[in-house]
């Protein structure tokens, strides 16, 4: 059984044992604090259309968002009415999803060594996908990829952004740091 007080993700610990002195030395930090960490990250589904036509839908991306996240979404809304896209203000649009601390690590474990293995045709991704202080977005074509949600009971496949948030400053420290937990980059 596994003891839950004492329990540390798997990432987590390597991150504790070894990237951070990997880093400390790789960039010369004089801090321990000035160390890149994780800090966040955001999952987000947009159902688009689809949301607009049946608001069930919806609820159906947040459902399976819950699944894949381990921790409950809560539903995107429209900010205001636009006319012309048929949407009316508080109209529920997607879910989106915060996690932190040791769901986080678990997530990150679970996309890089279970979901992307999964992706059709996978090649690595790319490395020129950080914002400039060191954030790093993704999108996934399909959520299938990831092993909580059953292929026969979904009603609808969506695609996913994912944003790592992390503390580095700039991209190159951020890159050195997914880079260390194994993110498969291809350039």
């Amino acid at each position: 059984m596994l003891d839950s007080a004492n329990y540390t993700p798997r990432l987590k610990a390597v991150y504790r044992d070894t990237i951070r002195a990997a880093l400390k030395e790789e960039f010369g930090y004089k801090n321990d604090m000035q160390i890149p960490r994780l800090d966040k990250i955001v999952l987000n589904i947009g159902c688009g259309a689809e949301a607009v036509r049946d608001s069930k839908k919806a609820k159906s991306a947040q459902a399976d968002l819950t699944l894949i996240a381990g921790q409950k979404a809560m539903t995107t809304t429209a900010k205001k009415s636009i006319a012309g896209f048929r949407v009316r203000e508080e109209m529920p649009l997607g879910a989106k999803v915060t996690l932190r601390g040791d769901r986080m690590y678990e997530f990150l474990d679970r996309l890089i060594t279970i979901a992307m293995p999964r992706i059709r045709d996978f090649r690595g991704i790319s490395g020129k996908s950080f914002d400039g202080r060191g954030n790093y977005a993704m999108g996934l074509k399909e959520h299938l990829v990831f092993p909580e949600i059953d292929f026969d009971k979904i009603d609808e496949n969506w695609g996913m952004d994912i944003v790592i948030a992390t503390t580095a400053q700039t991209d190159a420290e951020a890159k050195s740091l997914l880079k260390a937990f194994n993110m498969p980059f291809n350039s």
